[in-house]
């Protein structure tokens, strides 16, 4: 059984891994263990997933929360973390005006509390870690990106990596202390001193195609569909074959 959930707007409350498929199609028990803020509106929930049959960095997971009268909600959350075979794994959350799901993990949720899970899910986003990869983000859409750093650095990957990530100010960077040299960042609306502030353009995007590792790159691109599709015209014209970018779209 879970934790009993009160929708806020219901209730006004303020390497490549081995998946287990009969694993990720069942419902599991997780249990929060711990809670890290990331930004104003963004905060990172750790699981203990008892069982979990691990990922591949891309994936995602569905969650479900259940209200005392039986009323759920079910999300789709990308799954920040890298796989690395403890059972923890950790959902990084914007607060979404309104949202249910959201509004319950950033308002009501303490360590301790308990969730339904299922996945790992889809593997059309997923990178395990044996090509050079791209990854374009904005948002909350570097998610599935951190995923795949993480696991980069964890495994001491050699194959190329680099990430262009947008964001509309440096205090909304989703996991700015973490970011490293294979990140370029891209303000929208207010930048450090000396930084330029502009929308996500050919300048930031064209520079790394040119490099071509060996096999080329095989990009991945997350964001709002305004931004997904802005980022792959912007691909496409720097030269980036149309079957080598995945995208994935939130919203």
């Amino acid at each position: 059984m879970t934790e009993t959930f009160v929708p806020p707007t219901r209730f006004a409350v303020p390497g490549r891994i081995a998946v287990s498929e009969q694993a990720a199609s069942e419902w599991q028990t997780a249990t929060i263990t711990g809670i890290r803020r990331e930004t104003p509106r963004v905060a990172t929930f750790r699981l203990a997933v008892p069982g979990w049959p691990g990922h591949l960095p891309g994936q995602h997971l569905m969650v479900r929360l259940t209200a005392e009268d039986g009323y759920a909600a079910q999300r789709h959350y990308s799954i920040a973390s890298a796989p690395d075979g403890t059972g923890q794994i950790e959902l990084t959350l914007d607060h979404v005006e309104g949202g249910e799901a959201s509004g319950w993990f950033h308002t009501v949720a303490r360590p301790g509390d308990r969730v339904e899970v299922r996945g790992p899910v889809s593997g059309f986003f997923a990178w395990p870690g044996d090509r050079p990869a791209l990854l374009i983000g904005a948002g909350s859409g570097v998610v599935p990106l951190m995923s795949m750093i993480r696991h980069h650095r964890a495994r001491k990957l050699t194959v190329p990596l680099r990430m262009v990530v947008s964001a509309r100010s440096p205090e909304e960077l989703v996991y700015a202390r973490e970011l490293g040299a294979e990140t370029t960042p891209v303000f929208t609306r207010s930048a450090p001193d000396g930084v330029a502030v502009g929308r996500m353009a050919a300048a930031h995007v064209a520079p790394l195609l040119a490099e071509q590792p060996s096999g080329g790159w095989e990009a991945y691109v997350c964001g709002s569909n305004s931004f997904a599709e802005h980022a792959s015209r912007l691909l496409v014209t720097a030269g980036q074959p149309v079957d080598r970018i995945r995208i994935e779209r939130f919203g």
